[in-house]
């Protein structure tokens, strides 16, 4: 039976779409990490993957990115199937995952150069294109600092730029805040929001912050245990649940998460192991 799941938000006359999902699976070993989802996501727009850890949020980006690899006609980007097409998708997209890629002994202008000879940036357009990602995220002063001399919140915000610097037309972040001070959290999303509009990017974004959700997300798909529960815009999902919010309390995106995720938490809580251990790396080299 497929994993239909109704959207309570979005326009359908609004048929662009950056991302089309169609009954992907992804399995590890006999475990289904990704249960025959279904979603797309419209050109323009930033769209949130919610869930818990082990939900399969970040497979389905991995497989998203041609990181993993998936049987033709499951996932397409701008048209591309990312089985046949791997890298004209790649081309298309800028990435920035949980752990940490920036290389400490190099300094961020090196770090962002690095990345736009991977993603093929031509020769002659390296230094300008370098220096054009790095002030969006605001580190043209600090672009030749060594990046292990950057706060965290410089350092996300540095890998953002290594994102940005190939043109992306579809930007994917996994957690991109992670470990950081809601200063540095706002900062990031605000250099974000910028670079958004100055290119009209899609953006696939995955978070633990249901503020950052709330607030920055168009809309949202809420995964646990690899399937998708809900899918809308955050207040279509919060207004949905208003029958079961206690009187005089509006339900929250909090609430929306704990009742699509609630069950079964104390088995999948928190991933495997090399979850734990790489989000706490992550987390203490941004602290």
């Amino acid at each position: 039976m497929r994993n239909r799941v109704p959207d309570h938000g979005g326009d359908p006359a609004v048929t662009a779409s950056a991302i089309e999902c169609t009954g992907l699976v992804y399995r590890f070993g006999t475990t289904r990490a990704v249960d025959d989802v279904d979603f797309s996501v419209t050109a323009g727009e930033v769209f949130g993957l919610l869930g818990p850890n082990g939900a399969g949020k970040t497979t389905t980006i991995r497989a998203i990115t041609t990181l993993l690899p998936v049987p033709a006609g499951m996932i397409r980007v701008f048209g591309h199937d990312v089985a046949k097409e791997r890298m004209g998708v790649r081309r298309l997209l800028g990435y920035v995952p949980q752990q940490l890629s920036a290389d400490a002994a190099l300094t961020g202008r090196e770090n962002v150069t690095l990345f736009a000879r991977v993603y093929d940036v031509p020769r002659r357009e390296r230094p300008p294109r370098v220096a054009q990602a790095l002030d969006a995220v605001g580190l043209g002063d600090a672009a030749d600092r060594m990046a292990g001399t950057y706060s965290g919140g410089m350092v996300r915000r540095f890998e953002l730029a290594q994102a940005l610097v190939s043109s992306p037309r579809l930007l994917i972040l996994d957690e991109p805040t992670i470990g950081l001070d809601p200063i540095a959290r706002t900062s990031v999303w605000e250099r974000l929001d910028q670079a958004r509009a100055a290119t009209g990017m899609t953006v696939l974004v995955t978070t633990h912050y249901m503020d950052e959700a709330d607030r920055y997300c168009d809309r949202l798909a809420l995964m646990h245990q690899g399937r998708i529960r809900a899918l809308g815009t955050p207040d279509s999902l919060k207004s949905g649940l208003e029958r079961l919010a206690p009187a005089g309390r509006a339900p929250t995106l909090e609430d929306v998460f704990r009742y699509y995720a609630g069950n079964g938490l104390d088995d999948e809580e928190g991933g495997d192991f090399s979850d734990v251990r790489s989000t706490r790396r992550t987390a203490s080299r941004l602290g």
